[in-house]
């Protein structure tokens, strides 16, 4: 077998372009100093060698659900997030200069949205023109005149690099509103300092902790909680928004609940949270949420994303607000060419670090010389909420050329002319044994968080890589690759982490105080669709299994499956003078098509919904299920035998998922909501199962005894008290009276009963449940006619006591859900605030 290439021969297979500045530094004397302790390391390794690095990486971002949702995807609405293996290396001494100038800017523009929202002397003294701030929709007119309650406006501020041709760094955008990316900066950290341990240890690099440490704790700090104790949420527009992933990264790394705006309520100017437990007050808010949409009382009124009243709560000064709200009015280009002079008027000092040389049209010489240059440059939006993508000059020839510039006369100011940047280049893992590195076009986004001490920089940061060799536009959305960024420490740093060195009795008091009501309801129904796939999933395998019979006691059986189905909601009730659909049809439909409401994948489908919602409550392990979960159903089964099949996989995921309900959660109080899901689910699914044979024939009855406890999961149990062929007494002894089988009625009641009182206690509720009833009443059942020859007076009184049972589980529902998932009038529940 021939030897693997050796990474010294792959570094020279490293082909650069030359009229780009190269990361590495390969174009000029050799690789910079920084670089080496990783090239040592690549020196020693086969590319077969650090394929399976690469491969380990791509299994961590899998096994830790790193996403980054674009919407209409082909690859789906969760795309995995893609990392390179090879690192961007920075220098120390280049990096101190550059986290100084991050810094200063941060300082400048947090003094800018000072100005532009109090006395607003930069408008006044002509350093910046009024159409450039009063013509987009970035500025937010409600928030006039608001003094924020740390006397900061940014408290999060990200910024996007890129090289000059002669290596020094432009700044190409200015993010302020709601900046992402540290969380996923975070994330390739921890997955590419596992692929390279020695180097990583060797370089120094610069750990992060202190960085989140810092802004965690400014968070507490800065807030309005004087005396008390500070309650800080992570505020997420939800599950479909593209950086949701590191919502909840984030939320769990710096121990923040993680909340939508339903979850917060306003009431006499004060933010609270709608946990179980009562309201709580919140005393700061790091959004994710863009400007507009945060309060639909004042911003944005279609917004339902938002807190009604949220903007009068900061006015009054009882939440902060990080980033404050009306932030987005600096994301814009346009103001590049203003910042030198406005650095000089607020800070006293030049720019350290320059912007791109950019023009905005809205000036009658600048919209001169953006049509005079225009092959020189890249016309983008003057604003961030215009759709319009970045256009180059060059590329635009004849009539859409004309167009272009028609369009800018017609709209000057909205518009801006950038130079054309030639981005720095750096080598990115392909693999390949006869080119396994490539040279792609990189930018980089850095972090500053405001601390009472200062600005502080993330020592690190986002590089984000183009798509493809050649492509100018890097964009997440389109399909980029990201990478770690390292910087090289002046000396070798402890290991650092958030987590608290000693526990405070306050920790161990708050522990469960801070779990949002939205949180236990969708565990509650996370359990009931568990519970309701599994059911649904047993009820269909049965039913094909019978579709082959051709005897009358077959027949009867299959009928009785399909009127439960029926009842199930499953499959559709038949329909007066509308010939029906052939049962097998009906049946393949009931597995895989979403659309009908009560099928395996429509069910799986609010099954995944439901957990999306609650993804930082759930281990790796118990994620990677759910992902796993209904994968079988596509493509959809063609036949009952691959139904069978596809359905013996979904129950397996979904006994999976109930171990996990019982063995993998902390026992806090969601937790009793998701197992009393799944309890009044299997409660009401027995209820209904059980009526069908009750309230048919004795003939009918009897040939439907078998799968009843097939579907009930009681199989095995029977035939190992009673060896015997299924009689009507002992099936109904087994799944309505044995109090030891966890698939009985009476196991379910029992079990509600010690559940109710714990939720009721854990969350501080004054529930209590009427379910004395009708355990009462199943306990005092009487057998002895079920030995009758014809117990037909029997199980029609059965029939009655088990759909009164299951409406009693329904109403227990319905009173859960009104008590401790909705907050309506200051009457239901207690204020609380620490």
């Amino acid at each position: 077998m021939a030897k693997q290439r050796a990474v010294t021969d792959i570094l020279r297979q490293y082909h650069p372009v030359p009229d780009r500045f190269d990361e590495l530094g390969s174009l000029g004397s050799g690789p910079k100093p920084h670089w080496r302790p990783l090239l040592q390391q690549l020196n020693l390794e086969s590319v077969a060698g650090l394929n399976l690095r690469a491969q380990a990486v791509s299994s961590a971002i899998a096994e830790d659900g790193v996403t980054y949702n674009v919407y209409e995807d082909p690859r789906g609405d969760t795309r995995p997030w893609e990392v390179d293996l090879l690192p961007l290396v920075l220098g120390a001494d280049e990096w101190q200069w550059l986290s100084k100038a991050v810094a200063q800017r941060a300082e400048l523009l947090d003094s800018v949205l000072g100005d532009l929202y109090g006395d607003q002397a930069l408008l006044k003294e002509g350093l910046m023109p009024p159409a450039l701030v009063y013509g987009q929709a970035g500025f937010q007119w409600p928030c006039q005149g608001i003094q924020p309650v740390s006397g900061r406006f940014l408290h999060l501020y990200a910024v996007d690099l890129a090289r000059a041709p002669d290596g020094g760094w432009w700044v190409m955008a200015d993010r302020t509103q709601a900046p992402s990316g540290a969380g996923y900066a975070l994330q390739n950290r921890l997955v590419i300092s596992r692929a390279f341990p020695a180097p990583f240890h060797n370089l120094p690099v610069t750990n992060l902790a202190e960085f989140f440490q810092g802004f965690q704790n400014s968070l507490a700090s800065m807030s309005p909680a004087r005396n008390e104790t500070a309650l800080c949420v992570l505020l997420t527009p939800g599950r479909f928004n593209e950086t949701y992933f590191e919502h909840v990264f984030l939320a769990r790394y710096l121990g923040l609940p993680l909340v939508e705006g339903q979850d917060l309520t306003v009431r006499d100017d004060t933010v609270y949270l709608k946990t179980l437990q009562g309201l709580r007050r919140v005393h700061a808010i790091y959004r994710r949420l863009d400007d507009g949409f945060c309060d639909p009382l004042e911003l944005r009124a279609d917004s339902v994303l938002g807190i009604p009243g949220l903007l009068g709560a900061v006015r009054a000064g009882k939440v902060l607000m990080a980033n404050a709200l009306g932030s987005g009015v600096l994301e814009s280009a346009a103001l590049f060419g203003f910042l030198p002079e406005i650095s000089k008027k607020l800070l006293g000092s030049p720019l350290a670090m320059p912007s791109v040389a950019s023009w905005w049209c809205g000036e009658k010489p600048a919209l001169d010389y953006v049509i005079e240059h225009l092959d020189e440059l890249v016309i983008k939006p003057a604003f961030a909420s215009m759709r319009m993508e970045p256009v180059f000059g060059y590329q635009m020839k004849g009539a859409e050329r004309t167009a272009l510039i028609k369009k800018m006369n017609a709209h000057p100011h909205a518009f801006v002319g950038q130079e054309l940047v030639h981005l720095s280049q750096a080598p990115v893992w392909k693999g390949d044994q006869n080119q396994p590195l490539a040279t792609r076009s990189i930018g980089l986004r850095l972090f500053a968080a405001a601390t009472p001490s200062g600005w502080r920089v993330m020592p690190g940061g986002l590089t984000r890589v183009a798509m493809d060799e050649g492509v100018e536009v890097i964009s997440m959305q389109r399909g980029g690759l990201s990478k770690d960024t390292w910087v090289q420490s002046r000396y070798t740093a402890p290991s650092k982490s958030l987590i608290k060195k000693r526990l405070q009795v306050s920790d161990l008091l708050d522990g469960e105080r801070d779990t949002p009501s939205r949180v236990g309801e969708n565990l509650f129904w996370m359990g009931r669709h568990s519970e309701r796939a599994e059911g649904t999933a047993r009820l269909l395998r049965a039913a094909f299994n019978r579709l082959s019979g051709h005897d009358q006691a077959s027949e009867e059986a299959l009928l009785g499956l399909q009127q439960a189905a029926e009842q199930f909601g499953t499959l559709p009730e038949p329909e007066k003078d509308v010939v029906p659909e052939p049962l097998p049809e009906a049946l393949l439909r009931a597995v895989s098509d979403q659309e009908s409401p009560g099928s395996i994948a429509s069910i799986i489908q609010a099954l995944l919904f439901n957990a999306s919602q609650v993804r930082d409550r759930l281990s790796t392990d118990n994620w990677h299920t759910l992902n796993r979960v209904g994968k079988s159903l596509s493509p959809a089964p063609a036949t009952p035998e691959q139904s069978i099949r596809a359905l013996n996989l979904v129950l397996l995921d979904c006994i999976s998922l109930a171990g996990f309900a019982m063995d993998d959660i902390t026992r806090d109080a969601s937790w009793v909501f998701l197992v009393i899901g799944r309890r009044l689910e299997r409660l009401a699914n027995l209820c209904t199962l059980i009526c069908v044979p009750l309230f048919s024939d004795r003939f009918s009855r009897n040939a439907m005894l078998e799968w009843l406890l097939e579907v009930a999961n009681s199989e095995v149990t029977y035939r190992t008290r009673y060896r015997r062929t299924p009689e009507l007494l002992g099936v109904l002894h087994t799944i309505v009276i044995d109090a030891s089988n966890p698939h009985s009625v009476m196991f379910q009641l029992r079990q509600l009963q010690k559940d109710l009182p714990e939720m009721g206690q854990k969350t501080g509720q004054l529930f209590s449940p009427d379910l004395n009833d009708s355990l009462r009443r199943l306990q005092g059942l009487d057998l002895h006619p079920f030995e009758r020859k014809h117990p037909d007076q029997a199980c029609e009184a059965l029939a009655e006591l088990l759909c009164d049972i299951r409406s009693e589980a329904y109403r227990v529902s319905d009173e859960i859900q009104r008590q401790c998932f909705i907050h309506t009038r200051y009457s239901d529940r207690p204020v609380k605030a620490d």
